[in-house]
């Protein structure tokens, strides 16, 4: 199974990129994850050329459509998802939410910060704009608090998380595929 995974921050040394890499090290056998790292190249979202598709974008998209599912480790910025990202998704939604790459593409949130919170509002804003793509978001909980702490020693618990989560994956792209050849 790949799974798409995509830091919502930008910065090279940040806690949610980290936070895919423990979950690439922490996936069980059969699972890759593979990293989307663009976001950088995202133009800002501009109706008037929408339909030009840039080059990042399409890759994106691609990238989405390609993986048999997506995780997406946020930060939180204000309480919300970071501007860049949300961003992104507002390119891969349009011109028709309907049929993006999301649509019943299962995707899991995860969110590390070094607040008390671990980015839980970031993650639940996110899910929020993911079901509204049409997204097949999983119940997964991984927010990790005082992460510029925690990522300094193995944390089993970590693991654990991360790999209920990719088994949460797995079920739904294994429903996905069930229900595709019963159709």
């Amino acid at each position: 199974m790949k799974v798409l995974g995509i830091a919502g921050s930008l910065r090279s040394g940040s806690h949610n990129r980290e936070l895919l890499r423990r979950a690439s090290l922490a996936a069980p056998s059969g699972i890759e994850l593979v990293e989307w790292d663009r976001l950088r190249e995202v133009p800002p979202y501009d109706t008037d050329v929408e339909h030009a598709d840039p080059e990042p974008v399409a890759d994106l998209r691609r990238a989405i459509a390609e993986a048999d599912a997506v995780l997406i480790a946020t930060p939180e910025y204000n309480g919300s998802i970071p501007g860049q990202l949300k961003n992104a998704l507002d390119w891969v939604s349009r011109p028709d939410v309907r049929s993006g790459p999301f649509r019943g593409k299962p995707v899991a949130v995860v969110s590390a910060s070094t607040g008390m919170f671990g980015g839980m509002w970031a993650a639940a804003e996110l899910k929020k704009v993911l079901g509204h793509m049409g997204a097949r978001v999983v119940d997964a909980e991984v927010t990790v608090a005082k992460a510029h702490e925690r990522f300094d020693e193995h944390d089993e618990e970590l693991v654990a998380s991360l790999r209920d989560t990719f088994e949460l994956l797995a079920a739904e792209v294994a429903e996905n595929a069930r229900v595709s050849t019963a159709a």
